[in-house]
């Protein structure tokens, strides 16, 4: 490790948690960077991102946040460098898997390499990590064999199908969940890509502990707006991918409720024009960066 530190992404990369779970690790728990560049920047040293290493071993285990990082900054930490530690353990027999590795299974179609490689991937660097740099640059890759050859549907279906397999049984309301009143994620009226959604809830409850509910693809505003009312949630995030279902005029409709309810909106199928008093988010750590800020 150079002499400055570590910079909030490399350490990001290398837990495999969003820079932005950091970040709120930091200013609730008081685990963060310890030292400062010349140029003023916070930088990790090689002590807090031990530290850090075992706060997310014990939040996987099961412990609330807060314990997580008390009993982490109690440790007693000798100065080896970081990187004499050995890599977390993988699952017996499951080597952790490329996209490219991805990509061939998924164009043989062969669900149990999926399966495994998705579900190693996530256990051992989380799924924010995973959903950048596994899922998306598989779907990308899909998506290029697709235009050069007009086939291929069938690689899409089945990995979305084996994505969303991994990503649902993870949107669960966590053990101590750190709000009162749940966050609510739905697709816009007949947007049938729901698996951004479900990326997003997975996060939220796994490295964020925020109980959130996931409405799916293809919801209608009236039951959007009905949900709401039923659950009085903290805030609501609606996906849209397809041109056809960015249209804005129906977010205005959605109840005024109390305590307020921020709506955020994420994908590249939103037209111009969004309410005032609706925020848009370009990605997936600027989504959860502003989910958090409405927690209770």
């Amino acid at each position: 490790m150079g002499e400055e530190g570590y910079g909030i992404g490399a350490v990001a990369r290398r837990l495999g948690v969003p820079a932005a779970t950091l970040r709120t690790w930091n200013l609730r728990y008081g685990i963060g960077p310890s030292r400062r560049s010349p140029g003023g920047h916070r930088r990790y040293d090689g002590t807090d991102l031990r530290r850090l290493h075992e706060m997310n071993r014990l939040i996987h285990e099961g412990m609330p946040p807060a314990e997580a990082a008390h009993a982490a900054l109690r440790l007693r930490l000798d100065s080896r460098p970081v990187e004499a530690e050995p890599p977390p353990a993988e699952a017996p027999g499951v080597a952790l898997p490329s996209a490219a590795m991805l990509a061939r299974a998924a164009a043989m179609l062969d669900s149990r390499v999926l399966d495994e490689g998705l579900a190693a991937a996530i256990a051992r660097h989380g799924v924010a990590w995973t959903w950048k740099g596994l899922v998306l640059p598989v779907f990308e890759t899909i998506s290029g064999r697709q235009a050069r050859t007009g086939g291929g549907v069938e690689v899409e279906h089945v990995f979305s199908d084996r994505v969303l397999a991994a990503l649902h049984r993870l949107v669960e309301r966590p053990a101590a969940p750190v709000n009162d009143r749940p966050v609510l994620l739905a697709c816009a009226e007949d947007e049938q890509h729901s698996l951004p959604v479900y990326a997003l809830g997975a996060v939220l409850s796994t490295a964020m502990r925020v109980e959130a509910r996931v409405l799916g693809a293809r919801t209608p505003y009236p039951a959007l707006a009905d949900a709401m009312r039923t659950l009085g949630p903290c805030a609501v995030f609606v996906w849209s991918q397809q041109e056809s279902t960015g249209d804005p005029a129906p977010l205005l409709a959605l109840p005024a409720l109390r305590p307020p309810c921020p709506v955020v909106v994420g994908g590249p199928g939103w037209w111009n024009g969004l309410p005032r008093t609706v925020t848009r988010v370009d990605s997936l750590d600027a989504a959860v960066t502003r989910l958090m800020r409405t927690v209770r």
